[in-house]
């Protein structure tokens, strides 16, 4: 075979497989998502990651803010009374005459049996509360007023062991509230169950 005839041949196949595997490449990244965007489809824009320290810088110690309950299962609506999906769920009280703002929340979850634990930092967006005013928070996902996100991958949904909850909500001006939750042992929870 006449060698400039080899070379041509040679130059074509390596062209046409290079065409073959671009056209393979655009059209498995275009049917396949990125690593980021799955993730983002998997979570959701409203997804809350660990955090390895408490970013609440609140040195007030007077008193106003307290933390009435907190729960983790067996949750009901406080208007209807009803059952609701497990989530934490958080009640506040201002007990002073003026309205706070500037709320965050940070809380530890330790599974009882493993003692493996994650924490959770979260500012309160758009949080106020009225002098002498109570109210719920919950960490759900779920979209309305006092509604906030969470990690559905956390130990709360995945373990099986009772999970302890030490929780801590700070307001501008007041000291910082503290409280506990429990889930007790079991299937881990399940959002709307």
């Amino acid at each position: 075979m006449n060698r400039k005839l080899l070379i041509a041949l040679i130059v074509a196949a390596v062209a046409v497989v290079g065409i073959i595997v671009g056209v393979t490449v655009v059209a498995n990244s275009a049917a396949t998502p990125s690593a980021a965007s799955a993730a983002t489809a998997k979570t959701g824009s409203s997804s809350l990651l660990p955090v390895t320290s408490n970013p609440i810088t609140n040195t007030s110690t007077a008193p106003g803010l307290s933390i009435v309950t907190a729960i983790a299962e067996n949750n009901v609506d406080p208007t209807t009374q009803q059952p609701v999906a497990d989530r934490l769920q958080v009640t506040l009280k201002n007990s002073t005459s003026g309205t706070l703002s500037g709320f965050e929340i940070y809380y530890t979850m330790t599974d009882a049996v493993t003692h493996a634990s994650e924490s959770y930092y979260l500012p309160l967006t758009g949080l106020t509360l009225a002098g002498g005013a109570t109210t719920d928070v919950y960490f759900d996902n779920e979209t309305g007023p006092q509604h906030y996100a969470e990690n559905t991958y956390s130990l709360y949904r995945s373990s099986k062991n009772q999970v302890d909850f030490a929780i801590q909500v700070s307001a501008t001006g007041v000291a910082v509230a503290k409280g506990t939750a429990l889930k007790s042992a079991g299937t881990g929870e399940v959002a709307g169950g």
